[in-house]
């Protein structure tokens, strides 16, 4: 049955990802600003491949780095003949070594290695009828030992199912910018993931809501003001993304409205910064 499971549930990820129309226009007008052609950018929790498949239609190196098996597997077969893609079959996390990956085959979107936020979740109304039936022991590595092994990224995009705080915790520079994944009912890990930013250095930051391929902020905000937003009825209407860009260097690009536009109803707090 888990074969079934597991086959249903790749399926399905395909389905989501990859089925639905425009998906990968607004993903290439999201990140445009962030990646200049030619740059380097870490796809953290790469899954079906959809952010891999933006970053490098915009000229970019990507390091897709996915520790489920049956996806690592996937997208060495999707981007086989694509050379500016490597793919790193591994977890990220707050050190190098080995962990113990929870899967849930039928949702793989919510396959973790953090035993704390799948606990948490299983006791969540969103998340009934989840299972996380199988697991399997994966390699760990750290921000840091990627970057010492590809080099430092302009833009890394992680969703990694409650790991996003103890992948920061792996990096000890600043990177110029970067996205992580939040939900609604767990900003406790933004708020951590946030502070472990602003330990690095000053930065600034947005959000994006469900799969909208938009910023939800005309300006960009100060961490106190970012997660005032996240706490508002639009944002908690179901998960989306935080994304943050080093001060020193946004200062230096445009100071135009940021790409794409605002949902109806958001009004963006004052940047405190």
């Amino acid at each position: 049955m888990s074969a079934i499971d597991r086959a249903l549930g790749i399926i399905r990820s395909l389905a989501i990802y990859r089925g639905i129309p425009l998906r990968q226009r607004r993903l290439r007008r999201l990140y445009a600003p962030f990646v200049p052609p030619g740059s380097l950018t870490f796809d953290i929790g790469a899954h079906a491949g959809n952010r891999v498949r933006a970053l490098a239609d915009l000229g970019c190196r990507v390091v897709a780095v996915e520790p489920q098996p049956a996806f690592a597997e996937l997208l060495r077969a999707a981007f086989r003949r694509t050379p500016s893609v490597t793919i790193v079959e591994a977890a990220v996390s707050d050190e190098v070594g080995r962990r113990t990956l929870l899967i849930s085959d039928r949702t793989p979107t919510v396959t973790t290695i953090d035993e704390g936020w799948r606990a948490a979740r299983a006791r969540d109304a969103d998340f009934a009828g989840v299972e996380w039936n199988r697991t399997v022991d994966v390699d760990t590595l750290t921000l840091d030992a990627l970057i010492e092994r590809f080099g430092t990224p302009a833009f890394v995009k992680i969703d990694v199912e409650g790991s996003e705080p103890a992948v920061l915790r792996g990096l000890t520079q600043p990177i110029p910018a970067l996205s992580f994944e939040y939900l609604p009912q767990a900003l406790g890990e933004v708020e951590r993931s946030v502070a472990r930013l602003e330990a690095l250095s000053p930065y600034e930051y947005n959000w994006s809501l469900g799969e909208t391929g938009v910023l939800a902020s005309k300006t960009w905000l100060s961490a106190r003001a970012v997660l005032e937003a996240l706490r508002t009825p639009l944002a908690q209407q179901r998960p989306g993304d935080v994304y943050a860009r080093q001060v020193m260097n946004s200062r230096a690009r445009s100071s135009g409205p940021t790409i794409g536009s605002a949902p109806s109803g958001w009004s963006a707090p004052a940047t405190g910064r």
